[in-house]
């Protein structure tokens, strides 16, 4: 990367990139000349459809609960997960349809409610389920939908969605950066996208990246294993899942992206990844913590010396480590990602070169990474299905 925040390794595997810079080149250039809105969302030259300081006033609510689907409140929860020790705010998200959950309408408690469509129908499901009525703050397309309707009716404040940024790509927008303010946290210091596309670091990097990917695609190598050494990390690639999935998911192409928690898939899965088929490539994330608790010398036992004054993260870091060891022997291809500092900048690189990534294979594998035309299908049938029950 750029920052001295994160180390990353490249896949050893590097192919020549010239055509994915080439892409990058053409990329870029939109962006330049034509002030392209999704790659602008990624830095500071940004225009918001509302200012900060007219949402000021939600600042004084302590609890939080974010309303949406997919794209909608993955980045977000990606941020409150990753960055969770700096805030002092309580969030909830409201994402899936859950029979389960009881109606939690909490006394000083402030709604976001997120659909870029305004029409989106788990997230009309649950906002009638819970019976959500004030302290509302709605962000939707400026178009007639039905959370539009729900809003005026309200008498509640609606931010504009940006129609040219799709939901997977909207975290540095409206709708991942209203949260990260309610969080507490500097929307700003997440556009990082000038820094890294200035660095000939940073763009070797990303397009030696993508070359990889994309030769292991043609190898018919297409799960993307993310072997994520951090708890606090799954919701950023829950966020990569989706934009990986449904960005390059057509035509018969796309890569799979699988989150497997570590070290405890060492216990399950992992034997499958050293000697089972040979589809995969993977993505080790690993974090820093140096403020880890140590191992309890007095419950030891003798037989286990090593382990004194060891820190619980000196034994993640040597699996870490030892795993990687193994793959090389095994010429199992991977990458890898040493997070040394957790901040809004760390974040927003991560968020940018996933995403530059995303764009340029969408690009070179010749799908448009930016429409999801397989999943409106199952739109369409359950309107139907719904109208007939």
């Amino acid at each position: 990367m750029v920052s001295s925040n994160i180390e990353f390794k490249n896949f050893s595997q590097k192919k020549n990139n010239s055509k994915v810079k080439k892409i990058l080149n053409e990329l870029l250039s939109d962006y330049f000349n034509k002030n392209d809105e999704l790659l602008l969302s990624l830095s500071k030259k940004y225009k918001y459809r509302f200012k900060f300081k007219s949402i000021k006033k939600y600042k004084k609510f302590k609890y939080y609960r974010i309303f949406g689907m997919g794209g909608s409140s993955l980045g977000a929860e990606a941020v409150y997960s990753f960055l969770k020790k700096k805030i002092t705010k309580n969030f909830s998200f409201v994402n899936n349809i859950d029979l389960s959950h009881d109606q939690n309408n909490k006394i000083n408690q402030f709604n976001i409610i997120i659909s870029k469509s305004g029409n989106t129908l788990e997230t009309l499901t649950n906002l009638n389920y819970q019976k959500v009525k004030k302290n509302s703050l709605f962000i939707t397309e400026n178009r007639k939908s039905y959370l539009r309707t729900l809003a005026l009716k309200l008498k509640s404040e609606i931010i504009e969605h940006n129609n040219f940024i799709g939901g997977r790509y909207s975290v540095l927008s409206e709708t991942g950066m209203i949260p990260a303010f309610f969080m507490g946290l500097k929307p700003n210091n997440f556009k990082r996208l000038d820094n890294l596309i200035s660095s000939k670091k940073f763009i070797n990097n990303l397009t030696y990246n993508v070359s990889s990917i994309l030769s292991f695609h043609q190898m018919k190598k297409n799960n993307s294993i993310i072997l994520n050494y951090d708890e606090s990390s799954n919701n950023l690639f829950y966020w990569y899942q989706q934009l990986v999935a449904e960005s390059l998911g057509k035509s018969s192409k796309g890569i799979l992206p699988i989150i497997s928690s570590v070290p405890k898939d060492n216990h399950s899965v992992m034997q499958l990844y050293l000697d089972g088929f040979k589809k995969n490539f993977f993505t080790f994330f690993y974090v820093q913590d140096n403020n880890s608790k140590k191992i309890d010398n007095e419950s030891l036992l003798n037989s286990h010396k090593y382990l004194r004054n060891k820190k619980i993260s000196d034994i993640l870091y040597s699996q870490f480590k030892a795993t990687q060891n193994v793959f090389l022997k095994k010429k199992i291809p991977f990458r890898s990602f040493i997070i040394k500092k957790r901040d809004e900048k760390t974040l927003g690189e991560l968020f940018t070169f996933f995403i530059l990534e995303t764009i340029l294979l969408g690009k070179a594998l010749k799908i448009n990474p930016y429409d999801q035309p397989a999943v409106e299908l199952i739109k369409k049938d359950t309107f139907k299905i719904l109208k007939n029950i």
